[in-house]
């Protein structure tokens, strides 16, 4: 198995077996201080100088701040040396064996714990563990692998959060192939960073600049808290990136559908740019 996942011709279906292999019956945890000045930043850079009510522009927000939903993305970053990062800087620990080395954030799903929740001053664990890896092939996109994960946050009084993230493994890019731009799949933007540099557009054949889907999906959480919320957190969001963001590019987010059902109410909300729907969301409130 090794000596073939060597070889750039290793299948799809033997990187998923090798994936699932590693990491079966295994889990990472790993700690962090919820610290006031990280969320100060995210908080400014977003352009909300506000939290909980109180000006953070000056100063970060005091211990016991509740963290708005979403922004847990800006902790728990990689560790290690830029050389030991994927070449998007992102964690390589779940990442699928070469060639499937472009790792492109297809979605997910975020669940709040009712009773209990993030705050500034907080120490929180943070466990990963892997729900799956699932070959795929398409005609147009050919052979590349599905990779689910789930990351639960735990403070000192039990589980705050759980994040299922949902990543698109595709095999490395043949710049001399690179003839268009890429289909919206393939462009399920990639952590950390919020844009893609601008050797990548050149690498990837994008137009410009991609904008990070997890930015979208926080402004997403943002504009539902804002219209729908009350300033509240919902219960739950469920996630799908469909087609990219380019930096500089403008988009709207909008309510397309609002049902009741049993335990309170789901909004349908989107994120579209010029009636092309990049990301859609069902939260539960």
């Amino acid at each position: 198995m090794s000596s073939r996942l060597g070889n750039l011709k290793a299948s799809a279906s033997e990187a998923a077996s090798h994936l699932l292999e590693t990491f079966f019956n295994k889990s990472i945890t790993r700690r962090q201080l919820i610290d006031a000045n990280q969320l100060q930043k995210l908080a400014l850079t977003l352009n909300r100088p506000t939290l909980n009510g109180k000006d953070v522009s000056e100063h970060p927000p005091t211990k016991g701040t509740p963290v708005p939903p979403g922004y847990h993305l800006v902790y728990f970053t990689p560790n290690g040396t830029e050389a030991e990062l994927g070449n998007d800087g992102s964690d390589t620990t779940f990442n699928v064996s070469a060639p499937f080395t472009r790792r492109m954030w297809a979605g997910g799903k975020m669940t709040w714990a009712t009773d209990l929740s993030l705050r500034v001053g907080d120490d929180v664990h943070e466990t990963t563990k892997l729900l799956s890896a699932t070959p795929k092939k398409s005609r147009s996109v050919g052979e590349m692998v599905l990779v689910e994960v789930e990351k639960e946050y735990w403070g000192t009084k039990g589980l705050l959060l759980k994040d299922r993230r949902s990543w698109v493994f595709r095999p490395e890019i043949d710049l001399d192939a690179v003839k268009e731009v890429p289909k919206p799949l393939e462009n399920t933007v990639r952590g950390p960073s919020i844009i893609k540099d601008i050797d990548a557009q050149s690498e990837e054949g994008h137009p410009g600049e991609v904008v990070h889907g997890p930015l979208n999906l926080i402004n997403l959480l943002d504009y539902w808290r804002d219209i729908h919320g009350n300033g509240e957190r919902p219960r739950e969001i469920s996630y799908r990136a469909l087609s990219p963001l380019y930096a500089g590019q403008t988009y709207n987010i909008r309510t397309d559908a609002i049902k009741n059902t049993e335990n309170g109410k789901t909004w349908d909300v989107l994120v579209e740019r010029e009636g092309t729907v990049c990301m859609k969301s069902e939260i539960t409130a």
